[in-house]
């Protein structure tokens, strides 16, 4: 997976980096030339005319922007590019530039910011090298004069026609260079994802050897575009680096997490998953978690869900096997739990949540479901005895006679009314809240709070709970309680309606009843759960449309795409 990376710790490993013999000369040679391939490639793919405009800063960032545009110049004999420097250079990539043909002005030579406006006003690509993680808010002095006149001259690039449907009003014709930032669009601040207004948006992002938090941070993230990570040569086994504990998924990484399955394999081998779902209000979210879950690869999935709704939600889904609940008025209720704990010792994988509702006697059930067996005792303890977290997760889930769990949507609601419910939990249970549910589970007074931090608090509550947090949203976190976090690259709106948390709770139990651990079963139902989501926006032609079925209908094209990674 790729590392995720705070300012500080990007500068102590490249500190590091350069104390090992790969100097800074060396790191910024690698970037420029990565940043000019991925150039290369946007021009080639969108045939764009090869004028190119770098926008170049006074320090390191600048330079990477210089040895790209060198780059640039020597790799397209046609092509025209140029340099804008904020400050004078006079340095070795300043002149390495220069002497491939590479057309040079500072802004302090350019008063009236015409010759930018010529540059620019003609562009077809913008590399914004002016300040990258360096970035110090507000943006203030030269750099705010440049930025306003950058926005200025693109505004003005938009020509307008009139609708042929509706002649009174005019339609914008968007005539835009394509912005790529260099490591982070200037105005962005790399750690808090904080944004200046002056902030060049940009169509794509290179940032180098590592992500950084701000640019999967809103509303930073906004002026991201596409991100790529930029290879720079690092050393292997670079302390700071191996250090750094937060990760952002990529497809290798998740391919590697999957469930393997041999042609040999039968339904049993798959393993079985019991979800408790449903009630007389909410029938469809039991469809979309069994559902999820058979998608997912589970072999054998049975939903156990309020009685009266059975017949409907069996029709919906002829695949399932069925648990039929004592229920009060379509809530499942407190003599549910004798049921459910029946055969639950066959199962290897257990969700429930889902389609709950928030009455009493389901409160009384979910209870009576975490509260340890009268059978169940601890043995006394004599002599030295070792005792690891996987011998301490086998105990608390023995006690409770229950599989490995995860807990979503009115699950998590309830248990948040329960005093110091995460006692109650065995440990590495599954834990998917969207913001609001995970505000009532922390105790916390808003859900801007948690949005403002959502990294820092899932991994400080997933210490705390023991559990796994699969915190929801864009950029969805998925915290452990050992410190490790790793953040998924979607960001859709697509997923922003009722029934996709859970089609990702499905999605989650249904790899876990596959034999995947706590922590890989919420990074790759996550990732599944996310590209399924902007797989369903291509599909549809907008996000606006996307429903929860849409997204368990492209289940299984992501899961395809990404065993083929």
């Amino acid at each position: 997976m790729v590392k995720v990376v705070t300012v500080e710790e990007m500068r102590a490993i490249e500190q590091a980096a350069d104390a090992a013999g790969h100097s800074y000369s060396d790191m910024m040679q690698l970037a420029g030339r990565a940043l000019a391939d991925v150039t290369l490639q946007v021009i080639l793919e969108k045939a764009l005319d090869p004028l190119i405009v770098v926008l170049v800063g006074p320090g390191n960032n600048g330079g990477d922007g210089l040895v790209a545009a060198r780059y640039l110049a020597e790799d397209i004999e046609e092509a025209q590019v140029v340099a804008y420097l904020l400050k004078n250079r006079d340095d070795a990539v300043f002149h390495a530039a220069q002497k491939a043909g590479v057309a040079t002005i500072s802004a302090e030579q350019d008063d009236d910011f015409q010759e930018l406006e010529n540059w620019l006003g003609d562009a077809s690509v913008v590399l914004d090298a002016l300040f990258g993680t360096g970035t110090h808010l507000p943006i203030k002095g030269a750099a705010a004069k440049l930025l306003k006149h950058v926005h200025k001259t693109l505004t003005e690039r938009q020509a307008y026609h009139t609708s042929v449907t509706n002649p009174t009003r005019p339609v914008a014709i968007i005539d835009r260079p394509y912005v790529m930032a260099v490591d982070c669009p200037s105005g962005l601040d790399c750690d808090t994802g904080e944004l200046d207004p002056l902030t060049l948006h940009a169509d794509a992002t290179i940032t180098f050897a590592a992500a950084k938090p701000g640019l999967l941070t809103f509303p930073g993230a906004e002026a991201v575009g596409q991100l790529h990570i930029g290879d720079i040569g690092l050393p292997d086994k670079l302390k700071p680096y191996d250090a750094v504990k937060i990760s952002l998924a990529d497809g290798n990484t998740i391919q590697g997490l999957l469930p393997k399955r041999g042609r040999g394999g039968h339904k049993g081998t798959y393993g079985k998953a019991m979800i408790v779902a449903g009630s007389a209000n909410y029938i469809g979210a039991a469809f979309l978690a069994g559902s999820a879950a058979y998608r997912s690869g589970a072999g054998l999935v049975t939903v156990a869900a309020p009685h009266g709704i059975v017949p409907t939600l069996a029709a919906m889904l002829p695949e399932a096997t069925w648990l039929l609940l004592p229920h009060d008025m379509g809530a499942i209720n407190e003599r549910a739990i004798e049921v459910v704990r029946k055969d639950l010792d066959t199962y290897s994988a257990l969700l429930v949540g889902p389609g709950w509702g928030q009455d009493e006697v389901t409160h009384k059930f979910l209870h009576g479901l975490l509260t340890p067996l009268p059978s169940v005792k601890t043995k006394p303890q004599m002599g030295f005895q070792v005792h690891t977290e996987a011998t301490e997760a086998a105990a608390d889930a023995a006690a409770l006679n229950l599989p490995p769990l995860v807990i979503d949507a009115d699950g998590l609601n309830l248990l948040a009314q329960m005093d110091k419910w995460w006692q109650m939990l065995p440990k590495n249970t599954i834990l998917t809240p969207h913001p609001g549910e995970f505000a009532r589970l922390a105790g916390i007074d808003s859900i801007q709070t948690v949005q403002a931090d959502r990294l820092k608090l899932a991994l400080k509550y997933a210490k705390k709970w023991r559990c796994i947090v699969v915190l929801k949203g864009a950029f969805t976190v998925v915290a452990q309680p050992n410190g490790q976090a790793t953040m998924i690259p979607f960001a859709t709106s697509a997923l922003a309606t009722a029934g996709t948390g859970d089609v990702l709770a499905g999605t989650i139990v249904g790899l876990l009843a596959q034999g995947a651990d706590a922590a890989a079963a919420a990074v790759v139902g996550a990732w599944l759960h996310g590209f399924a989501g902007t797989q369903a926006e291509t599909a549809l032609g907008t996000p606006t449309s996307v429903m929860a079925s849409d997204v368990l209908r492209q289940l299984p094209t992501a899961l395809a795409i990404t065993e083929q990674h």
